[in-house]
């Protein structure tokens, strides 16, 4: 049947992108010792701000560096920042006109497409990064999940979290048709998201308006809603509430991106000849 050949065409898509992405070995060690750096600066700067004894937030130093260190193990997958040059040239450049004419649908080639370079590149740093975390002394070092019940929520939220990020980016990637000229959508875009995903300084640090906000958009599921999972700062009710409205949001996000393909992909005009 028609469904089952673009499965498959899908999945032999996903599989090449993957392999493609593990290629790059050199460019993941050098990914790796920035983070370690990064991570340690964070924390540092966290130990600074908790040792002033004027700290009164509703997260420990103890789950903030785990927090610090898990966002640093799945940086590629949660990093809204994906900057894929052959898609983008494909919008300048007309080259999209040629996907156009292929029998799939273009948004779930680039979502596939977006996931699968996402998934080789945290593939290639995570396990390294996370028993590096877990090796230096106390208190740098990344603990232990505070319950098992935690840690398979974890993983599952981060699961659905790799999705929603994977939405979002390829929804940028269609808003970019509107103005061809990526950096103003790329810049606003991922500005945003990364503020408000806790990825520059963890939502619970926030001021109550901005937490408040950030909790309701999209953006805190695809990191800080794991890691506080993680780290023991989310529990109970909470953890099934956070799970209801990541889910939600990840429908929202697809759903979105199908009907703006659908739309924009009616009114493209093809540019560069």
């Amino acid at each position: 049947s028609i469904s089952k050949y673009l499965m498959k065409q899908y999945l032999s898509f996903f599989k090449l992108k993957f392999a493609v992405g593990l290629q790059y070995k050199a460019a993941a060690l050098a990914g790796l010792a920035t983070q370690i750096f990064f991570g340690l600066v964070f924390i540092m700067v966290y130990m600074a701000f908790y040792s002033s004894g004027d700290a009164k937030v509703d997260i420990s130093l103890q789950e903030i560096i785990s927090y610090q260190w898990l966002s640093q193990a799945f940086l590629s997958l949660i990093w809204i920042w994906h900057k894929d040059n052959e898609i983008l040239n494909m919008i300048k450049n007309g080259n999209v006109a040629y996907e156009l004419c292929r029998p799939q649908n273009l948004y779930w080639m680039w979502y596939i497409r977006i996931l699968a370079s996402k998934l080789s590149a945290v593939l290639l740093r995570c396990v390294p990064l996370l028993i590096i975390a877990f090796l230096m002394p106390e208190p740098y070092n990344l603990t232990l999940p505070a319950s098992i019940e935690a840690f398979i929520f974890f993983l599952i939220t981060l699961i659905i979290a790799t999705l929603l990020v994977t939405a979002l980016v390829t929804l940028m990637y269609l808003l970019i048709f509107y103005s061809v000229d990526s950096k103003g959508v790329m810049g606003m875009y991922c500005g945003i998201a990364e503020i408000l995903s806790g990825q520059v300084i963890a939502i619970p640090l926030f001021p109550t308006l901005l937490k408040n906000i950030a909790t309701i958009l999209p953006f805190a599921y695809i990191s800080d809603f794991s890691f506080r999972i993680y780290s023991g700062n989310i529990v109970d009710t909470n953890i099934i509430q956070g799970l209801t409205i990541q889910i939600t949001w990840l429908i929202i996000i697809v759903i979105l991106g199908i009907i703006s393909s659908n739309k924009i992909l009616k009114r493209v005009s093809v540019q560069g000849g």
